[in-house]
């Protein structure tokens, strides 16, 4: 017993299981968008569904990553020290243990409906492009929005056994959210990434790269605010787009001088906005 704890102390850091920001990013706008389905509480089994399954795909999309990525990110100060790129996990060993989790949160998919069991597969061959997108596409966060936004459609497939324009919509707002939280993740990067030729948002947009942030971030709120406009969400829904513009006003204190620290210190708070969004939709629908 004792010669397995240092494996799965591994295996934890590899999907940076002490540094839940990840998925708590995935998890509040699919949350959203299961209330907004259901109109108001989903029921605990689909609660303990996306919940579950979130975490799960996200531990596994940190695998795939993890191996993808172990070349360039021996480079990177901040990913040098991770399990695949020191050789502590094996490429095998990772890729296992990505497709046990995968396996486990399809099960979790198979106890809701044959909509939603039908988009997982889309949500899976998302998740295994966007680790590559970062070699070819100038803004490979695009392709990590749609990855981090395809809870939204599998919610309403779950609740509705359809996916209504409205998912669609929420998902393109959803984008630009990823679009501005993932180029602050980008800019903590930026000389490693230049010298090892990566591509990112952060280096396409050069010292465009602050103001395309907050722009992405109105946009993700206008589009959600007028997207759900007509479901006559009362006052908290509107009160928490406030808090989330007052939000988006601090993290432009945190990375209008482009330091690393102030801008991984935003991207890692991001889920902030996101949980005030969903606790502004799930208490709208509460109080009706």
């Amino acid at each position: 017993m004792s010669a397995l704890r240092p494996r799965v102390a591994l295996y934890l850091d590899l999907i940076r299981w002490s540094r839940p920001a990840g998925w708590l990013l995935l998890l509040w706008p699919t949350l959203s968008a299961l209330w907004i389905a259901a109109h108001g509480f989903p029921g605990w089994h689909l609660l303990a569904v996306f919940v579950l399954g979130t975490i799960l795909m996200r531990s596994a999309g940190c695998c795939v990553n993890d191996v993808a990525d172990r070349e360039f990110d021996r480079h990177v100060k901040r990913t040098a020290g991770r399990p695949v790129t020191t050789g502590a996990v094996s490429v095998k060993e990772a890729l296992l243990l990505g497709a046990v989790l995968a396996l486990l949160a399809f099960a979790l998919v198979l106890t809701t409906n044959a909509a939603a069991i039908g988009w997982s597969f889309a949500a899976l061959a998302v998740t295994l492009v966007y680790p590559y997108a970062k070699r070819f596409v100038s803004m490979p966060q695009a392709v990590l929005g749609v990855a981090f936004s395809f809870g939204i459609p599998m919610a309403f497939a779950a609740v509705q056994s359809r996916v209504p324009l409205l998912a669609w919509v929420l998902l393109l707002g959803n984008l630009f959210w990823v679009l501005a939280y993932d180029t602050e993740y980008a800019m903590v990067d930026r000389d490693d990434d230049l010298a090892i030729g990566m591509k990112t948002s952060a280096i396409t947009l050069g010292r465009l790269d602050v103001p395309v942030i907050m722009l992405c971030y109105l946009v993700y709120m206008a589009i959600w605010a007028v997207a759900l406009a007509e479901y006559a969400l009362d006052a908290m829904f509107y009160i928490a787009l406030v808090l989330a513009a007052a939000q988006v006003v601090w993290h432009y204190t945190l990375i209008r001088t482009r330091a690393r620290a102030g801008c991984f210190k935003a991207f890692r708070l991001n889920h902030w906005l996101g949980f005030t969004l969903f606790a502004g939709i799930a208490a709208s629908y509460a109080l009706k």
